[in-house]
């Protein structure tokens, strides 16, 4: 399918820069003597509860403990001998031949969303999906003949797999049709044309059914959701199937669900998985000044664009304050990387490890963490002024002036937290130019009093998004575990190798936002994840939505050995 080819990648890389030691500082106490034993006791038991937690002061056993308890190696049992035949399939030269015909084809129907695309059925440009369905019917008959489809809004898909035990909750696997427009200014720096699908031998060039002819017939129900505005927020397509889902199957009437995302790569000497349990929340806030206009002869000392200007270098001269807490996925990630990792600095190994057991240690991490800049933006709130406009005519003052701020906001935080910080923030700059000020539908300036102008913060388009529900991981969560177990036994395979730790999974939350956003009712076990190969070069997003975009064959093909283990597995389970 084209989703393969514009995932979003759980981590730049599982590691800040290289850690630089402080200095060894040499204290200048003398050492205490007189001390009474039972003062000692009282302090140490004080100076213990606040650096972790009185709950577990005395439990020694918490030393040692595991802080990424790895899932084993989960193969398929009951269908195991199916299992070893389709595995066997996947590498070969013929399969792979296969593999090129399907990706390619896919990549040769352009499918681009647009941010300004009006509603189906009134926007010709979305008529695009339709040559992609009927490539859809053609190049995979038994799926159109084996599974229902339900096509939801013309152009969503819902091919549903039927098992024959209705008492067990479906597996959903889900994707999208849409692509990001290709820039006809940079088609020329192609070293392949971008829809030609071009096979070089080792990779496909472009953007973006063995288990049915092997005859297995599910005892759960597998459905396969595939929204067509995925780039675009998704509102059209995964908005609605989610809702005919919901219809179907109930709140949590899903065991789990699987949307693009993360996938694994060396660093630090070990490889690592990294499925996405979380997501932040969204926010574009519009900042827009209004004053009076007339000739530019006759300025103003600050006309609305200037006063905008103000509003804006506040916004950028206050960042939001980076928290790290232990709730947050990167934390999880660098436990794991602390645990598992062969080449880490012994030092900064000890810092993330002393993190999990002193508050002063967490915050030691943190200021080591937000060093870095992709890591301080997938922890904190962050906020970027992406839109600027106002003014019509060189000679006429500007009357409105406006900017759009766009927030993504913590998982600690919300959207509430972040329009009343916005609000706060450019108040005294709306009371230093006299401006009527109106935050969020509030009022926050005097009223009936005359100004020199207003300003308005709003949502710019109506489409904020809370933080998503974080993926329960802890090591008696079943679906957590049977992906982990499916990731290892994916990449042992593929590899032909046994050991239980080739590959090391830990929780990681993908840089933007999926589909998935829409489908938090269904379940509460959400993965970000689709096995995409890294290499050597840790977890990033690479080319994906720019020039030269491509996708190795191998690495395509242990995609689908994923997902065949996966729809097997999870068929097995019983306790989902």
């Amino acid at each position: 399918m084209q989703t393969v080819l514009s995932e979003k990648a759980s981590v730049a890389s599982l590691l800040p820069s290289p850690y630089t030691p402080p200095p060894t500082k040499r204290s200048s106490l003398k050492r205490k003597i007189a001390l009474s034993l039972g003062f000692i006791v009282y302090g140490a038991y004080v100076w213990l509860a606040s650096e972790r937690t009185v709950d577990n002061v005395f439990d020694m056993s918490s030393k040692d403990e595991s802080r990424c308890v790895q899932s084993p190696v989960l193969f398929p049992a009951k269908n195991g001998a199916l299992w070893d035949s389709v595995s066997s399939t996947f590498g070969t030269d013929t399969f792979k031949v296969k593999a090129v015909e399907w990706i390619g084809g896919a990549v040769r129907v352009p499918t681009e969303s647009y941010d300004d695309m009006g509603d189906v059925g009134e926007d010709a440009r979305w008529e695009a999906f339709a040559p992609f369905h009927e490539y859809l019917l053609t190049a995979f008959p038994l799926v159109h003949t084996t599974l229902k489809l339900t096509k939801v809004n013309t152009y969503g898909l819902i091919f549903t797999w039927q098992g024959s035990d209705a008492s067990l909750k479906p597996t959903v696997l889900m994707g999208h049709q849409d692509v990001v427009p290709v820039n006809p200014e940079t088609v020329d720096d192609w070293t392949h044309p971008p829809y030609s699908g071009h096979f070089d031998g080792e990779r496909v060039w472009g953007r973006g059914k063995t288990l049915i002819e092997s005859g297995f017939q599910p005892t759960r129900t597998l459905i396969l959701s595939f929204g067509f505005d995925e780039e675009i927020s998704g509102r059209r397509g995964a908005g609605n199937l989610a809702k005919v889902l919901y219809e179907q199957y109930g709140k949590d009437g899903v065991a789990l669900i699987v949307d693009e995302g993360g996938g694994f790569a060396e660093d630090k000497g070990t490889v690592f998985a990294a499925p996405g349990i979380a997501e932040k929340g969204y926010l574009d806030v519009r900042v827009e000044v209004t004053s009076p206009g007339g000739h530019s002869s006759v300025p103003p000392k600050h006309t609305s664009i200037g006063l905008l200007s103000k509003l804006l270098v506040e916004y950028e001269a206050n960042p939001y304050k980076v928290k790290l807490t232990r709730q947050d996925p990167l934390y999880s990630t660098l436990q794991c990387v602390a645990e598992h990792a062969k080449d880490l600095n012994e030092d900064f190994r000890q810092m993330i490890k002393h993190a999990a057991k002193s508050k002063k240690g967490l915050h030691k991490l943190e200021k080591e963490i937000v060093k870095n800049h992709l890591y301080a933006s997938l922890v904190g709130t962050t906020q970027a002024i992406d839109v600027v406009e106002g003014g019509v005519k060189a000679n006429a003052l500007p009357e409105r002036a406006f900017a759009i701020v766009n927030h993504r906001i913590s998982i600690i935080s919300s959207v509430a937290e972040v329009k009343a910080h916005d609000a706060e923030l450019l108040q005294a700059i709306a009371e230093k130019f006299n401006l009527t000020y109106n935050a969020f539908g509030k009022v926050l300036s005097a009223e009936g009093v005359p100004s020199s102008g207003s300003l308005t913060l709003s949502d710019a388009f109506g489409n904020s998004l809370e933080p998503a529900p974080a993926t329960p991981t802890s090591t008696d969560a079943i679906p957590w575990n049977l992906l982990s177990g499916t990731i290892k036994a994916t990449y042992n395979s593929h590899r032909s190798l046994s050991g239980s730790d080739e590959i090391i999974v830990s929780p990681g939350m993908p840089s933007g936002n999926t589909d998935t956003r829409y489908y938090w009712g269904l379940t509460k076990h959400i993965f970000r994840y689709n096995h995409s190969n890294g290499g050597k070069k840790g977890l990033s997003l690479g080319n994906i939505h720019t020039v030269n975009e491509n996708l190795s064959i191998d690495a395509f093909v242990e995609m689908i050995r994923f997902f065949a283990t996966l729809i097997l597995n999870a068929d097995e389970a019983t306790d989902l």
